[in-house]
C-alpha cells in the first residue's frame, strides 16, 4: 500500500537499547567538571535585515522542546510579545534516544520541513554535522537553513526586532534596563540556570559541596531581593524573568531530584514561590508549559563516587494564590 503524500511523517519509536542514551558519550566529563556544548549557529534576526535576516511575518520557524528550559524561554517570550501569528512554532518529541530530538505523534510532525529528526536541519544546514543537536532551534523557510541555535539570542531577538508585529507594552530587554539585565542573567547563569547542571557534573564530593551551595546561595539571595519587588527589575516583566523561571518551573520536579541540590524545596523559599507562581498564573508561562514533561531526571553523567544528598521529585499546586499583587517597584 502507497503511503498518501499527505501523511505526516514521524521518526520511529525510541530505541534506547540499538542507539543507546543522547548524550551519555557527549555529556561525560573529561576534566572534572562539567562543560556545556557549542552552539555554533548564531545568526540574528534584526528588523533592519542588517544581519542578512530580517525580521518579518512568516518566514520564521521555532522548534522548541516543552523538556527543554533553553527552549522553553523562546515559546514565552513569542507568547508575552504576542508573536504566535508572526514566527510559527512546533514541538519534537519529548524522548530522545542516541540519534536526539525526533517528530512522533504525542508532540506531532515537523510541519515546515517534514524531517523525522531534528538533525535533518542541522545537517541541511552543514552537511556532515556531527556536533549536539539542541533546542531551540530558529529555522528560516526563506534561505532553509538554521539562522540560530544559541538560546540566547533568540530571547533576544523575538522581545525586541518584531516590534512592528509584537505588543509594544511588552519590553523585555528595555535600553535603559539592559546593563542591569544582562549582569543579572550573567549571575542566573552561571549560579542557577548552568549551576543546577554543574551540581549534576560535580566529580568530587567537594566539589559537589561548593557547586550545590553556590546554587543554594543564588536562591536565597533572589529571594530576598523578591521581598521587596514582584519582578527582579521592579514592576514589568523583563528577559531575566523569563530566564530565572523556567529553571525554577524544573527545580522540584528535575534538577533537585536529579543533581541531589538542596534539602530545601522552592516550595521553601517564601517569595521565590510565589514569584514562580505569579508568573505561572499568566497564559504566556502557564500556555507553554507542560509539567508532566519534567518527570525525567536527565542522561546518566552523575559520578558515582561522589556522595550527594537525597532528594524526592515534589509536584506542588502551581495555581495556589501568590499573594504578590501589591508589590511593585
Amino acid at each position: 500500500m502507497t503511503t498518501p503524500a499527505h501523511a505526516p511523517l514521524y521518526a520511529d519509536p525510541v530505541d534506547l537499547d540499538t542507539y543507546g542514551v543522547y548524550g551519555a558519550t557527549a555529556l561525560e566529563v573529561g576534566n572534572g567538571g562539567w562543560n556545556r556544548p557549542r552552539y555554533p549557529f548564531q545568526g540574528r534576526v534584526t528588523a533592519d535585515g542588517s544581519s542578512g535576516y530580517r525580521a518579518e511575518p512568516g518566514r520564521y520557524h521555532l522548534y522548541v522542546s516543552h523538556r527543554c528550559p533553553w527552549a522553553h524561554r523562546s515559546a514565552i517570550v513569542r507568547l508575552l510579545k504576542g508573536l504566535e501569528d508572526v514566527v510559527s512554532l512546533s514541538y519534537v518529541d519529548d524522548e530522545r534516544d542516541g540519534r536526539g530530538w525526533a517528530f512522533r505523534e504525542k508532540r506531532g510532525a515537523d510541519p515546515v520541513n517534514g524531517f523525522r529528526f531534528l538533525r535533518e536541519a542541522y545537517e541541511a544546514t552543514e552537511p556532515g554535522f556531527g556536533g549536539h543537536v539542541s533546542v531551540p532551534v530558529l529555522w528560516d523557510r526563506e534561505t532553509r537553513r538554521i539562522v540560530s541555535n544559541n538560546f540566547p539570542d533568540i530571547t533576544l531577538d523575538l522581545g525586541t526586532q518584531f516590534e512592528e508585529w509584537g505588543d509594544p507594552a511588552v519590553r523585555l530587554y528595555p535600553v535603559e534596563l539592559r546593563r542591569r539585565i544582562d549582569e543579572l542573567n550573567d549571575y542566573l547563569y552561571d549560579n542557577v540556570n548552568d549551576g543546577t547542571y554543574r551540581v549534576a557534573g560535580a566529580a568530587s564530593n567537594e566539589s559537589y559541596e561548593e557547586l550545590r551551595g553556590r546554587v543554594i546561595s543564588a536562591l536565597e539571595l533572589l529571594d530576598d531581593r523578591l521581598s521587596a519587588c514582584r519582578f527582579l527589575h521592579g514592576d514589568s516583566i523583563t528577559e531575566s524573568d523569563v530566564r530565572l523561571w523556567v529553571t525554577l518551573v524544573r527545580f522540584d520536579l528535575t534538577y533537585n531530584p536529579f543533581a541531589k541540590i538542596s534539602e530545601r524545596r522552592l516550595t521553601d523559599f517564601p517569595n521565590l514561590w510565589g514569584y514562580a507562581r505569579d508568573l505561572y498564573q499568566r497564559p504566556a508561562f502557564r500556555d507553554s508549559t507542560d509539567l508532566d514533561a519534567f518527570s525525567h531526571l536527565g542522561p546518566p553523567f552523575l559520578d558515582e563516587a561522589v556522595t550527594r544528598i537525597e532528594v524526592e521529585p515534589y509536584r506542588a499546586d502551581w495555581d495556589e494564590p501568590h499573594d504578590r499583587d501589591s508589590l511593585t517597584a
